[in-house]
């Protein structure tokens, strides 16, 4: 389990020197603590996985799901003094970008509006006054990136109704 936790930086010794520190920075999403931890994310992930690989391509979900997995880990380090591990976070980047999959020029979808107050509305409440071992900051952060690559990417596809932009 530990190749698959990110730890404080202060805790590594010689964190910068050892190659194993930046391998945790994307592997922490793939330890989970136990089978209740992995099963939730893997049932989401399976459900969001195949219609966000068919709309953006299973290459352009694996870049966003690397790109999540290291700006977490790396903000992480930066602001928190525990480990972490889990998809969550990639889990909260799936529900906010699928969220956004109808977008249409210059209009918020009304399900983008709902996901954030519900999900991550959720998560900024239990963040106030939680003493669980949760990482309500990667569930947040993992929705925001989320929301980002939605809106970043639908803003630049054309849409197209019958083979006419629309």
């Amino acid at each position: 389990m530990e190749l698959f936790t990110i730890y404080p930086l202060d805790q590594v010794p010689n964190a910068w020197g050892n190659p194993v520190t930046y391998f945790r920075f994307f592997s922490h999403v793939l330890g989970h603590d136990g089978w209740m931890h992995l099963m939730g994310n893997l049932m989401l992930i399976l459900l969001l996985g195949p219609i966000l690989e068919e709309k953006y391509g299973s290459r352009d979900l694996l870049v966003m799901i690397v790109i999540t997995a290291l700006i977490i880990g790396i903000l992480q380090v930066m602001f928190f003094n525990s480990g972490l591990l889990g998809a969550s976070g990639i889990v909260f980047m799936l529900i906010l970008l699928a969220s956004v999959t109808n977008l249409q020029a210059g209009k918020i979808p009304l399900t983008f509006i709902l996901v954030v107050f519900l999900y991550l509305g959720q998560e900024i409440m239990k963040s106030i006054d939680t003493t669980d071992q949760v990482s309500q900051f990667a569930h947040i952060i993992g929705g925001i990136i989320g929301g980002i690559f939605g809106f970043v990417l639908e803003g630049g596809r054309k849409q197209e109704d019958n083979g006419r932009p629309i």
